[in-house]
């Protein structure tokens, strides 16, 4: 049969098509000349799939969506504590090339806005402005599983229309923010902008960072899994600029967007999520790609604070054998569901003194839900149990 999930994204894209508030920046002469019908959708799921929708594989700047890895690469390069003698990571409510300084610090409040993303930048370890740059695009290649390149006419338009950044840069270095001169920082900082990148792409490495840093496709790691949980939870903060606060009361999904139009959204174990179209409102943010995105939220119920049934889920199957109880287990595991096998144990198995508890089916057990489970087969243990655990891959 054929996925309904296409069809679905193709009457969405209709549906908001006819949107047409916001305007074109005209800051980037190579900008201001993008397409308004330019529109497209993409999502991409932990498990690998990919459905989409419009103008998913033309391609445009990253622009500000490209903060997002950068400060990963920093992060793994500097450790958290290095970081944020640097950055903050409190939302700042002001526009996005704003000087959102701490007074007291000259911190600025976030690695997301223009003043946090030249001094997270400047700490991306390289030897020369043409190095820093390669390996931001590097790892911008390596989560979309393909070669990106940097397109040489943004990348010049953008460095002519950059006075304003090169005046929060200097101002960074004269507090002693910024850890590189301020001219290499800009021009850096606007080649990581000029990745070129379609919807598609974005979707891609949108899955990876919901896949807590694996990719779905390879199983390869390619983000740390800390680093990503922390670059998620100030994309969620901070990712809208001062419509962040809006945004995640609405969609409730860890987002970041650009000024070319479009927005990336991770909604963590479940899907990565791209839109793009060029109008952007008063945030700065796509008009078309915001109401895109609380369609997807609403009828898909991908809001982060909706929560799903699923602690039954974790078991997949239980047999009352002649001699033993065995306990099939399934999917990933995390508190919730390790809570439900255990509140399954505390009842008991009455006529039975052999417990068989199989992860063959389990996929993956975090650090709460290997604590909780091996101290809940200890205490089987010493009621008087004997229990066999099938572990085939070592989860606990």
């Amino acid at each position: 049969m054929k996925s309904p999930i296409p069809e679905y994204l193709e009457r969405i894209l209709l549906e908001c098509r006819d949107l047409d508030g916001g305007t074109i920046p005209e800051g980037n002469s190579e900008l201001a000349k993008a397409d308004p019908d330019f529109f497209g959708v993409a999502l991409s799921s932990v498990g690998g799939s990919i459905y989409t929708a419009g103008d998913v594989d033309d391609l445009f700047s990253i622009q500000s969506i490209s903060k997002t890895l950068t400060y990963a690469l920093a992060l793994d390069d500097n450790g958290i504590e290095a970081m944020l003698r640097v950055v903050d990571t409190e939302p700042s409510g002001d526009s996005f090339n704003e000087i959102s300084l701490e007074p007291e610090t000259g911190r600025p409040r976030n690695a997301l806005i223009n003043a946090g993303a030249l001094a997270v930048h400047a700490m991306v370890k390289a030897d020369s402005v043409e190095h820093r740059v390669e390996r931001i695009r590097a790892l911008h290649c390596a989560l979309a599983g393909r070669e990106l390149s940097v397109d040489r006419a943004v990348h010049e338009a953008e460095l002519a229309a950059d006075d304003r950044n090169t005046g929060i840069a200097h101002l960074l270095k004269a507090v002693g923010v910024l850890g590189a001169e301020p001219a290499d920082v800009v021009e850096g900082y606007a080649g990581q902008c000029s990745i070129s990148v379609s919807c598609r792409d974005l979707a891609t490495i949108a899955s990876v960072m919901a896949n807590g840093g694996i990719s779905p496709t390879t199983g390869e790691r390619l983000l740390d899994a800390a680093t990503d949980r922390r670059v998620l939870a100030t994309m969620a903060t901070c990712g809208m600029y001062d419509g962040s606060g809006s945004w995640i009361f609405t969609v409730g999904i860890p987002a970041k967007s650009g000024v070319a139009g479009a927005i990336i959204g991770v909604l963590p174990g479940q899907v990565g999520v791209a839109v793009v179209s060029p109008r952007l409102n008063a945030h700065g943010n796509s008009v078309r790609g915001v109401a895109v995105f609380e369609r997807l939220s609403r009828d898909l119920e991908l809001h982060m604070m909706h929560v799903s049934s699923t602690g039954q889920s974790a078991i997949r199957a239980m047999h009352d054998r002649e001699e033993s109880y065995r306990v099939e287990l399934q999917g990933d595991l995390r508190f919730a569901g390790a809570e439900t096998v255990v509140a399954r144990f505390t009842e008991g198995f009455p006529g039975r003194r052999m417990i068989e508890v199989d992860f063959r089916h389990v996929r993956e057990v975090d650090e709460a839900a290997r604590g909780l489970l091996n101290e809940s087969l200890f205490r089987l243990r010493e009621d008087g149990y004997e229990v066999d655990v099938i572990d085939p891959n070592a989860l606990l």
